[in-house]
């Protein structure tokens, strides 16, 4: 489960035109400098794009423009919001585990890690049950292109994969307009309702911003819980020794999540572009470079964690970049923590003999700023 170590902490690919950041406190550099590294990534692609590809999105904002938008969907991931959602996901988990509970074996992933987050946060916007299949199919069309990093020169040659991309998302903004029209005339208790009626600088977001918004937290909010709960299942199956001792202890569970988010980092990798000269780790970063932070190479960093390619469910300082750091901290990592702890506990309850298919292996995914099982046959039983 561990790649090649990387001979320097700071590098620059030619091939990619692009620097490379695997050490710990340089990564932490870049994560939590916005004035030095921003998070605009259109800055450096030179793609004509229509507005509403970009308006809102506060993922590819700085401050102080990423401050008040991000504002506007930080309030659902308050802790006392968040807690509130326990006895629903605990509501979620068990209905998956009703369905499954009497096969045999069963795909970890499309069974369960996947429907969880999206039914958790599907409610949370207050879109109907019967459009999650829109949801995993507008989820599969954006993420099973991102397999390879691309040097802005071969962005800007795609131009028919960005062509079917673009396609893709007015589809979805045009079903996320719908959504908004009709809370526009009768609000509801949930997160779009609120999005729709909220006020930016004096004005109303408009449809575009709306959509962005509410297209991060769906994209987000599902994909970074669906590979945290897989890896954490194939973690307990790869290290019995280390399922005992929470089997024994369930109030471990929360340092195993953490871990989990160390050990194989859902969110591997972060883009960001130098906004001047910089220096970091010796090396002397040109303005206007693009920059990747790679988050689970620095959560290997022996200068951090002791025995770093050691799974460890008990590890304390466990201060990992699984959910990123500095302005763009996951804004999801709360519910995300909830949804990975209520699923650990009662799989643990209820699926007690649950264990990886030796004849079948887990297959990992092809994204390239993330880490995790894309598929994971079980055994139960």
């Amino acid at each position: 489960m561990t790649g090649k170590r990387p001979d320097q902490l700071v590098e620059y690919n030619e091939e990619l035109e692009m620097w490379m950041v695997y050490g710990y406190p340089e990564a932490i550099e870049v994560l939590t400098q916005p004035k030095l590294f921003s998070n605009d990534g259109w800055r450096l692609v030179n793609v004509e794009v229509e507005e509403w590809v970009k308006e809102g999105d506060f993922a590819q904002m700085d401050p102080p423009q990423h401050r008040k938008l991000r504002g506007l969907v930080d309030f659902a991931f308050t802790p006392k919001l968040v807690a509130n959602l326990q006895p629903r996901v605990d509501e979620v988990v068990h209905e998956l585990i009703d369905e499954l509970e009497h096969r045999d074996s069963f795909d970890m992933v499309a069974d369960f890690a996947n429907p969880l987050p999206v039914a958790v946060i599907s409610d949370m916007l207050g879109v109907p049950k019967s459009d999650r299949d829109l949801f995993k199919g507008w989820m599969h069309g954006l993420l099973d292109d991102a397999g390879e990093l691309d040097s802005p020169d071969d962005i800007r040659d795609q131009e028919a994969t960005m062509d079917d991309q673009f396609g893709l998302l007015r589809e979805m903004r045009d079903y996320w307009a719908e959504q908004a029209a009709e809370r526009r005339r009768q609000p509801r208790e949930d997160l779009l309702s609120h999005l729709v009626h909220a006020e930016f600088e004096g004005e109303r977001l408009s449809d575009g911003a709306v959509f962005n918004i509410a297209n991060r937290m769906l994209i987000n909010g599902h994909h970074t819980t669906e590979l945290l709960i897989g890896n954490t299942v194939l973690c307990l199956t790869e290290f019995p020794e280390q399922a005992a001792r929470v089997r024994a202890d369930r109030s471990l569970v929360p340092a195993l999540i953490e871990e989990s988010l160390r050990f194989l980092s859902p969110l591997a990798g972060v883009m960001r572009v130098s906004t001047t000269e910089v220096e970091v780790a010796g090396q002397l970063i040109p303005k206007d470079q693009m920059v990747m932070a790679w988050c689970g190479a620095a959560n290997r960093d022996g200068r951090v964690f002791t025995d770093p390619d050691t799974f460890d469910a008990a590890r304390s300082p466990n201060a990992h970049l699984g959910f990123g750091r500095g302005v763009h901290f996951c804004m999801g990592r709360r519910l995300a923590r909830l949804e990975a702890k209520s699923a650990t506990n009662i799989l643990l309850d209820r699926l007690p003999k649950l264990r990886t298919d030796p004849a079948d292996p887990p297959k990992f995914g092809h994204v390239v700023d993330a880490t995790g099982v894309a598929r994971l046959p079980v055994l139960n039983g």
